[in-house]
């Protein structure tokens, strides 16, 4: 197993990922981004996130990418600069590896080498194996707090009232 930074051309297996968690969070539909959406928003002038790949030798003796952090930076007004990890994916196959946690691991190591004061993600309370491994590194989970969103169609409805 090999933990790297991603490039654009492991985009395409990176989306596969995205599509992945997508099914496993009963929202098959959801994924609207597309290989070139990746490509621009994350290696460009300004990447708006950076990303984790983990690649092993397949059977085929080929190069195949089977997890990912995705991440960006974020400002606290408590804690200054901080991480969001936005999605730490391994396939299916691949879980129960260590691979997820090597994943985890160099998000840890990348806040560390940034100095930052705090990274945050958010897990579905009903992802169980995923609350207890965070609760068992350590990572505290804030049942007070409750994520808020607003979707595209939200957004157009609320400035069409103003």
């Amino acid at each position: 197993m090999n933990i790297r930074k991603g490039n654009p051309e492991d985009m395409k297996s990176v989306l596969g990922l995205i599509q992945e968690l997508a099914i496993f969070e009963k929202e098959p539909d959801a994924v609207v981004i597309t290989e070139e959406d990746l490509v621009r928003d994350g290696f460009g002038e300004k990447p708006l996130f950076h990303v984790f790949v983990a690649e092993i030798e397949n059977d085929k003796q080929e190069k195949e990418i089977v997890g990912m952090a995705v991440y960006y930076y974020r400002y606290s007004t408590w804690k200054g600069k901080t991480i969001h990890l936005e999605d730490l994916v391994v396939k299916e196959k691949m879980r129960g590896t260590g691979l997820g946690s090597a994943l985890y691991s160099e998000i840890m190591k990348q806040g560390k080498r940034d100095n930052v004061r705090r990274i945050d993600w958010n897990v579905l309370d009903w992802n169980t194996p995923a609350v207890k491994f965070y609760e068992n590194s350590g990572a505290k989970i804030l049942e007070e707090w409750r994520v808020v969103q607003m979707d595209e169609s939200g957004i157009n409805t609320f400035l069409e009232k103003l």
